[in-house]
């Protein structure tokens, strides 16, 4: 039986590096936006609609989606919601399409595109991520948003944690899954502490937003598994 490998794209500006027709991708962007998704999904949310370009996502209003759209951190003047886990626990969104954009997460899932399928991972779904993964057939492919191009600690954590999860069952596929893990293992009894002095953590703080962080790195609160067919993500 061949076994199933696993690797770890660190930015999507990598992503040229990779083949990923025959790979089940799952895009990560802790802090913040595959964590709304998941939180969204959690929540009776109809589907949502990822657009990496703002003007694309403004004009789904018309249509009757409710917009999201956050850039620099901050949500964007004109749309419904911003990049808050918390404002998708709304009950008034229950049943409802999301048009959604995000500075990194969305554009994630724009590069990701060609791949065999799309999963939205974040800590709040990881064991159902990594169980979805462990009965696939396909091998896998995290895809971390980071920032701009850049690579960042939060996003890379979460892809160590999932590489961890499966060790049993899904093999490295070169140095990076095995770098995420280590730091994984490394943080993972405080991953507030451990990321306290990353890059988009000081920038969230900046903006106050330390609830949303904590709520971010809590793993498993949720079993929803958000996954991307004709361009739409739903359960």
């Amino acid at each position: 039986m061949t076994t199933k490998t696993i690797d770890v794209c660190l930015s999507p500006d990598l992503m040229h590096l990779y083949q990923v027709q025959d790979r089940t991708v799952v895009v990560v962007d802790i802090l913040r936006a595959t964590s709304c998704m998941t939180t969204a999904f959690a929540h009776g949310i109809n589907s949502i609609m990822p657009f990496a370009k703002l003007e694309d996502c403004l004009a789904k209003k018309t249509e009757g989606y409710y917009t999201a759209g956050e850039r620099d951190g901050k949500k964007v003047e004109g749309c419904d919601l911003g990049n808050s886990p918390f404002e998708y626990m709304n009950p008034e969104l229950k049943g409802k399409k999301i048009a959604f954009t995000t500075t990194n997460g969305t554009q994630a899932i724009a590069k990701s595109e060609g791949a065999q399928e799309i999963v939205i991972g974040s800590f709040l779904n990881l064991s159902t991520v990594a169980n979805y993964l462990r009965q696939g057939t396909n091998n896998v492919l995290v895809v971390c948003a980071g920032w701009k191009g850049k690579v960042n600690l939060e996003d890379t954590l979460f892809a160590g944690a999932l590489v961890e999860l499966l060790k049993d069952n899904i093999e490295p596929d070169c140095d990076a899954p095995l770098m995420a893990q280590h730091l994984y293992n490394q943080g993972k009894k405080d991953l507030v502490g451990f990321l306290q002095n990353s890059s988009h953590v000081k920038r969230l703080a900046r903006l106050n937003i330390h609830k949303d962080i904590e709520f971010c790195l809590t793993p498993d609160q949720y079993t929803v598994l958000p996954v991307l067919k004709n361009k739409t993500l739903s359960l």
